[in-house]
């Protein structure tokens, strides 16, 4: 069968590829550029929590109709439910207050409190987005303020037990190898013998310093910068509303956030985002030295280390059957690099403070909390799929101990670095063991090297 040149052997009419991906063309050339990226719900769902309590706290100080109030209430609670997730739709890339998502929560939250109201949806009567929902507040201080609760609560809620999930797992792993002995490596070169218990333990340690770090960065975080509204010195609000709000927050979430102490610096930097993003970046520089080791020590399964077997997840090869991947720590990489990445983003958006208000919020609060959720999610995947099956190889580790020409270390408090130097050469140009050519020159028993080496 022949078809006309412009056609595959699928009979598909052949697309320009300046036709096929420019498809979107005309929407870029909007005003607004449509990413397709969105503020995550977990933050959206927050700044609902917000308006929630400030209706509340609003109508206690009589600035608001309880009527009023109670519907805002209910709306906002529809909100954190996720009942109205799909009406935020502005994208990421907006105005970097994130005023265009602020007043996207405000409508939402006014229309459907209308709609109790008066059984019409929309409109800005009896609750009007502005006067009534975001009543004494500003995109300047509320947005700052979602963006911490969102982060801590997820930090809390999500990365710290899942870290805590790798690290029990890494502790009962360093507890079974703990008599397993293997030789030690150095800038990839055979070193002297150790425990597989010990190099796990060592990995543990880490779990457990990543927890300890990203507990000590959440600190600066508990600063809520509510209150401020537009540059931090609370014009058109009460100085009793933040307080009750925040007080508010606390019982329903069981957190301790607190009034900023400095609402300029509340409002003009992102320093303790910026502080914590930094954090994770080192838990991710933590994780991948983990995932990079166990990968190396699984590597074979007979023409590599091999002295760990991992779990086999899934066929590792499309070609090579049989092959199978070390699937997970790959994974835990992967997401590595792109909090790392994130970092950056952060970074760069961090510096972006000028004077009263930092204008790349929206972009701080969406990297940030992607690498909160990926790296926990890293974590606990790795500690289930991956750490609690790894089986040791004892006689892969008995026989790369044995070979190793590291082993004359040992015998240089009694020879000399030299006469010890001597040896290693030797055996490494005859291809026997150190074992071999100490016994063979007599130099000593083997009883006595088997004593000597297991210091």
């Amino acid at each position: 069968m022949k078809y006309r040149e412009d056609k595959d052997s699928l009979g598909i009419v052949a697309v320009p590829a300046e036709a096929y991906y420019g498809a979107q063309t005309e929407r870029a050339r909007q005003n607004t550029i449509d990413s397709g990226l969105r503020l995550p719900s977990a933050f959206m769902h927050t700044l609902a929590l917000i308006k929630l309590f400030a209706s509340q706290v609003n109508a206690d100080l009589k600035l608001l109709d309880p009527d009023v109030a109670g519907a805002i209430g209910v709306s906002a609670r529809e909100v954190m439910e996720g009942r109205m997730d799909s009406q935020f739709v502005v994208d990421l890339f907006q105005t970097g207050s994130g005023t265009s998502a602020n007043m996207n929560m405000n409508e939402v939250i006014a229309s459907r409190a209308n709609e109790l109201l008066t059984g019409k949806i929309g409109g800005k009567s009896p609750v009007h987005p502005n006067d009534h929902v975001n009543l004494g507040q500003s995109s300047n201080d509320v947005i700052p303020t979602a963006l911490h609760i969102s982060v801590l609560g997820a930090i809390e809620g999500e990365l710290l037990p899942r870290l805590e999930l790798l690290k029990g797992a890494l502790t009962e792993k360093a507890s079974v190898f703990k008599n397993i002995r293997k030789i030690g490596r150095t800038h990839l070169q055979d070193a002297v013998p150790m425990s597989l218990g010990n190099e796990f333990s060592g990995y543990a340690r880490q779990a457990e310093l990543s927890i300890s770090r990203v507990q000590n960065a959440s600190t600066n975080l508990r600063e809520l910068a509510l209150g401020g509204t537009a540059v931090g010195s609370g014009l058109n609000t009460l100085p009793e509303f933040a307080p009750a709000v925040i007080a508010r927050i606390n019982d329903y979430l069981k957190m301790d956030f607190v009034e900023a102490e400095n609402r300029f610096e509340a409002q003009g930097a992102r320093d303790a985002a910026v502080e914590m993003s930094g954090t994770l970046k080192s838990v991710a520089v933590s994780l991948t030295k983990i995932a990079d080791d166990v990968r190396w020590l699984a590597s074979g399964p007979r023409c590599g280390l091999g002295e760990i077997r991992l779990p086999n997840l899934q066929p590792g090869s499309s070609i090579m059957p049989g092959k199978v991947n070390p699937i997970i720590p790959e994974v835990v990489i992967q997401a590595a690099a792109q909090v790392i990445g994130n970092d950056t983003t952060i970074t760069f958006a961090g510096q972006k403070g000028q004077f009263e208000l930092n204008t790349m919020q929206p972009l701080i609060a969406y990297n940030l909390l992607q690498s909160i959720q990926i790296l926990g999610e890293s974590a606990r995947v790795f500690a289930e799929k991956c750490i609690r099956g790894i089986e040791a190889d004892e006689a892969r580790c008995a026989g790369n101990l044995e070979k190793s020409l590291a082993m004359v270390t040992y015998l240089v408090p009694l020879l000399g670095y030299d006469r010890a130097a001597e040896l290693s050469k030797r055996a490494h140009e005859t291809g026997k063991t150190v074992r071999e050519v100490v016994i063979e020159e007599g130099i000593i028993t083997p009883e006595k090297f088997d004593d000597l080496i297991q210091r």
